[in-house]
């Protein structure tokens, strides 16, 4: 069965009327209005990097185990 509704402030809302249970499973599928698409602008994913900033850690990338969850740390390899 197919259900309309529209995203408002990140969630779906479904037209009037329409009532799903509680824990219903649910596949959302874009329908495409003519609308212009997400601009680069407005997508959060393209604007990642502007969060992104210089920690020091020099292994962070390799060690982030250990520093988010304390795990050893990773062989150098030497």
């Amino acid at each position: 069965m197919v259900y309309r509704g529209k995203v408002k402030g990140g969630a779906i809302v479904l037209d009037p009327g329409v009532q799903l249970p509680d824990g219903a499973v649910v596949r959302i599928e874009l329908e495409l209005t003519g609308e212009p698409p997400l601009t680069a602008v407005d997508d959060p994913l393209s604007r990642m990097t502007d969060l992104a900033f210089d920690t020091g850690i020099p292994d962070l990338a390799t060690n982030v185990d250990h520093y988010l969850y304390g795990h050893a740390k990773a062989s150098d390899g030497g």
